[in-house]
């Protein structure tokens, strides 16, 4: 069974910069694409970004040109690098491994997930 834990999470400035880490334990996430995505309050979950195992990235309009998924397979571990930041970005973020290889678009590609980070922007 793969665990998954994110940091990096807390509260950022518009303008500033986070970058948020999602550690996977239990089994390597290597042959798997990766995820993100976030919940804001009142909103339903959305992704944020997928990287695929061969690392070709899938980004949501609102965040494309400021944010970038990246992983170090030799760490078992993917990276949000959030940058430019807005009010607008604050939300709980989540990371999650997918079925298979790709950076799918569709939550329900995705088998496992961490328990979540929150990201608070102010103006």
């Amino acid at each position: 069974q793969v665990q998954l834990v994110e940091s990096g999470g807390g509260l950022g400035q518009a303008g500033g910069s986070l970058r948020l880490s999602c550690a996977a334990s239990g089994r390597s996430t290597s042959g798997y694409g990766m995820g993100w995505f976030r919940q804001a309050p009142g909103k339903e979950r959305e992704l944020v970004a997928g990287i695929s195992i061969v690392g070709s990235t899938n980004y949501a309009g609102s965040v494309k040109g400021r944010f970038t998924i990246s992983r170090d397979n030799a760490k078992n571990t993917v990276y949000l690098q959030m940058n430019s930041l807005k009010p607008e970005d604050t939300a709980v973020y989540y990371c999650a491994v997918s079925r298979w290889g790709g950076n799918y678009f569709d939550s329900r590609s995705y088998e496992h997930w961490g328990q979540g980070t929150q990201v608070t922007v102010s103006s």
